[in-house]
């Protein structure tokens, strides 16, 4: 399967699954729209932000997927996805409500996000590849 990226997920986050670092730069994508969006006085697209949050929630169903199609572990994964999509939901709701500044918002999304995939998926990544390395099965998941 052939990558095509546009650049904006760092290569230094690439994961090496395929599916995941697809779905990885349109996250990125999507914030960086959101970032050009929100320059100037119009008004903030609050149904982006709901998009980004939607594909957030998608994202992560795509891993857990991934996961219990290889009977690997998932349930701290799946509750650190679980209080992060709670937490940028809450912090939405403030930019809604006027009590977040949107650009802040951002920042924390892109941080947030660059975290998680540092600190959680590239762990998550190499359980993958090492269970496959191991099982020698030809899952659904190869094609990642």
């Amino acid at each position: 399967m052939e990558i095509n990226l546009t650049g904006l997920l760092p290569e230094a986050l690439l994961i090496d699954l395929p599916e995941i670092d697809i779905q990885h730069e349109e996250i990125f994508r999507r914030i960086e729209s959101l970032k050009l969006a929100c320059i100037g006085s119009g008004p903030i697209p609050f149904e982006d932000f709901d998009s980004l949050l939607a594909y957030l929630k998608y994202h992560f169903g795509s891993e857990e997927r991934i996961a219990n199609e290889l009977g690997i572990d998932f349930l701290d994964h799946a509750a650190v996805h679980r209080d992060n999509l709670q937490a940028l939901r809450k912090a939405f709701n403030e930019v809604r409500g006027g009590a977040r500044d949107v650009h802040s918002f951002l920042r924390y999304a892109e941080y947030w996000f660059e975290r998680h995939i540092a600190d959680e998926d590239k762990p998550f990544a190499t359980k993958v590849r090492s269970h496959k390395a191991t099982s020698g099965s030809a899952s659904s998941v190869t094609a990642l």
